[in-house]
This record gives C-alpha cells, structure tokens and sequence, in this order.
C-alpha cells in the first residue's frame, strides 16, 4: 500500500520541522511550505491526502487558504494548527468545512492520533461505494438510480447520488448542513442557504421510500436536532 502524502503548511521552521520529521517517522510521506501561497499550490496538489495548515501565516491567511482549497477540492481533509487563544478562528475553520484542529504546543504522539483518525475515517469515505441497500431495494451511485424488486426504477440526480454517497461513508455521525454544502456543493454557506440541504434531503428520502413498504419502514436519512443528517438503519453498503 502506497504510502500517505501529507502536506504541513507552516511558518515556523522549528514547529515545522518538528511535525514533518514525526510523520516521517510514522511513515508518511511528507511535503513542506511555509507560508500560505506555496501552502495553497501544494495542497491543491494531486495525489494529497491530508493537509496540515497553520492559521496564522505569511502572504496568504491559514483561513483563506482553507476557503479557497474547499473550492477546488472540496472532499481533501485538513486538519488545522491553532494558537492556544484563537478559538473564534477554529470555529471558523471548522465551519468552514476544516476536519479537525490541533492547539499549539501539542505533542507529536496527539498530532499522528488525529492524523491516522482522519485518514482511517478518509480512507473509509473515499473507498469506492457504488451499492447501497435500501429496504427492498438497491441504489447504484454509478447509475444514480434505485432498483426495487418489484422492478420498478427511481432516477437520482447527480447531487442526490454525491449527497447520499456523502452521508453512507459518514454513517458513524451526524453530518451538518455546513459541511454537506462544502464537501458535496463544493461552497461555502456564504453561496448557498442551508435551507437548500434540507429541501434536497426531503426529495431524496421520498425516494428512498419503498413503492410498496409500510409507513414505519426504518428511516433512510435520519434528522439529528441541532446537528444535521445522518445515514439511517434503513441504508447499508453492498446489494441485497
């Protein structure tokens, strides 16, 4: 298995150093920049599986980096180093669709924890789902469309198929609407109300409802108050 390239986007060269070496240690393969235009270009590289990203840095904002890199590669995870005092920043960066942060001065054996947490839950996310049961059906992403076993067919659209994709490979929590519009609209909540989430969410469960099943059938998509949407026990992967 070829091994993980994580990019660290630091200015300090000692902090910098210091995180690089740690992953190397751990068997990653590592590669360096220190400020936030270079952070930017490496980042946005192909083949990068995990970006460390320093909030506080030169000629490009951490946060600007963030934005931009959820643009154009919406699905990379990033996990951002913080100063002790900047909490407002971290809400924002994970608002902004960040994986997770790590507060300065932090521990090397903390850091490759969060590290191999993100990528353990990333390789999960990205492995290839095509098939999804649903009650007495099946959905194949690739066709975007539901076969039930009475034969009959229901088409999704392609954002339905990304959506339900999404939430399948996140099935151990809750997903908000923040990061569905990031990861899945590939935007920011700037460009898009939330309400957009919901009513897209609504039409995908009215199709996920079996032609012939019972109102009490198990929920597909399941509504947690305060957080978002998560996979239901009525959708599981692989075909029936």
């Amino acid at each position: 298995m070829p091994k993980a390239r994580i990019v660290v986007v630091e200015d300090e060269p000692a902090i910098r150093r210091g995180v690089s070496d740690a992953l190397r240690l751990s068997g990653y393969e590592v590669t360096e920049a220190p400020d936030g235009v270079a952070g930017l270009r490496e980042a946005a590289a192909a083949g990068v599986d995990l970006v460390l990203l320093d909030i506080m840095l030169p000629k490009r904002d951490g946060l600007e980096v963030l934005s931009e890199l959820r643009r154009t590669n919406p699905t990379r995870p990033v996990i951002l180093l913080t100063a002790r005092g900047s909490e407002d920043d971290r809400v924002r960066g994970l608002k902004m669709g960040a994986d997770d942060y790590v507060v300065k001065p932090f521990s090397a054996k903390e850091l490759i924890a969060r590290v191999e947490a993100i990528l353990r839950r990333t390789l999960r996310m990205t492995a290839e789902v095509r098939l999804v049961s649903v009650g007495p059906g099946t959905i194949d992403l690739h066709r975007r469309e539901i076969r039930w076993v009475d034969g009959s067919r229901s088409d999704l659209s392609e954002t339905e198929a990304a959506l339900l994709k999404y939430l399948v490979s996140n099935r151990e929590r809750a997903v908000s609407r923040e990061e569905l519009l990031s990861r899945v609209w590939g935007i920011g909540t700037a460009g898009l109300e939330t309400r957009a989430v919901d009513m897209h969410i609504a039409r995908l469960r009215a199709k996920l409802k079996s032609p012939n099943g019972s109102d009490d059938q198990p929920e597909a998509i399941v509504t947690v108050r305060a957080h978002g949407y998560m996979a239901g026990p009525a959708l599981g992967v692989g075909e029936q």
